[in-house]
């Protein structure tokens, strides 16, 4: 039985031109900014963006916490979606190591609105925790941010020298998704971070974004946090290659995502939100059937998936093809409600 790993974007193995990129690689000392690898995947990075400088860090989660470190200040407020990644999948570090209080708060569909955030703002008080900095996650749950809610927010948080954050960890999903220009997307945040391995194939690193003083601070923050590189340019040249070769074809992605909702639009024991499926994921219930019952029930198809609280989440990506997707939405379309 063939297997379909749907599982997430970040489950890819590096392809052959990868590969060679790796082999190829040439490398230096970064932690002595001599590695011209990494320095053209900084600046390549930071261009594409909009942005001065950049910062090669080994994951996303540090590329989140570096500015929420540095923007959000111990003894600070930040306010986010009460869904987005800095809350649920980063082990606590928004407190434990940031030492800042997070502020959840609660829209449809994961995309924060200007007068959603307001009345959450707070001002430096001798006996309050003051707002620092606003989080915004782009895209959220394969959901894409309107440019309208993003410029809202800068607005906001430029009235109350507040500063932005976007976790663009798929950027370049929600980039193709609304060809936007990703520097566009990014100019309505002070910082962002993007992954090197969510959908674009690398397998391993994402970039820190900003201004060159807050780049300055950032390595700092990196070496603190124990993540000092070497001849980092091995890992390095599978982020150039991902930016030169796979951000276009992320709407092959989006194309097989729809086919397969597609699919399970026409299963009456299928819920979800078609209209929510803007990218590259889909995430649907089963009535009265536990989510890893879902997923186990996929599993015996072929069909891999995971559970996310009381749904399923399907990821399409680049080691999934055409061909692939149309087979997945025959699988899922051979199912039925009895079989739960």
């Amino acid at each position: 039985m063939k297997i379909y790993d749907l599982r997430s974007d970040t489950i890819t193995k590096p392809s052959k031109g990868m590969r060679k990129a790796i082999a190829d690689a040439e490398v230096g000392d970064d932690v002595l900014f001599e590695d011209p690898s990494v320095n053209r995947l900084e600046a390549m990075g930071a261009e594409m963006v909009g942005k001065e400088a950049a910062l090669f860090v080994p994951t996303g989660s540090m590329g989140n916490l570096i500015p929420l470190y540095i923007n959000g200040g111990r003894g600070s407020e930040v306010l986010t979606h009460k869904d987005s990644h800095i809350l649920h999948l980063e082990v606590g570090s928004i407190s434990a190591i940031a030492g800042v209080l997070p502020i959840s708060i609660d829209t449809p569909r994961g995309i924060l609105t200007r007068d959603s955030l307001k009345p959450h703002i707070r001002k430096a008080a001798y006996d309050l925790s003051p707002t620092t900095m606003i989080e915004v996650e782009n895209t959220i749950a394969g959901i894409c941010y309107p440019l309208e809610n993003l410029k809202e927010i800068k607005a906001l948080a430029e009235q109350n020298n507040i500063k932005v954050h976007i976790d663009g960890a798929r950027i370049f999903n929600a980039s193709v998704a609304t060809n936007t220009p990703a520097s566009v997307l990014a100019s309505y945040g002070d910082t962002i971070t993007f992954c090197l391995s969510k959908g674009l194939g690398a397998p391993v690193g994402s970039l820190l974004c900003g201004t060159k003083e807050f780049i300055y601070k950032a390595r700092t923050v990196r070496k603190m946090l124990g993540s000092g590189m070497r001849q980092a340019g091995i890992l390095a040249a599978a982020g150039l290659y991902a930016l030169e070769n796979n951000i276009e074809r992320l709407s092959d992605d989006h194309t097989n995502a729809k086919i397969i909702a597609d699919a399970l639009k026409e299963k009456e024991w299928a819920t979800f939100n078609y209209d929510d499926v803007e990218t590259n994921m889909i995430f649907l219930s089963v009535e009265n059937v536990d989510a890893e019952r879902v997923v186990e029930v996929f599993a015996q198809k072929g069909v891999l998936t995971l559970s996310n609280n009381d749904q399923v989440r399907l990821v399409t990506n680049l080691d999934l093809s055409n061909e692939d997707a149309k087979e997945v939405a025959t699988i899922l379309s051979s199912i039925e409600k009895e079989d739960f």
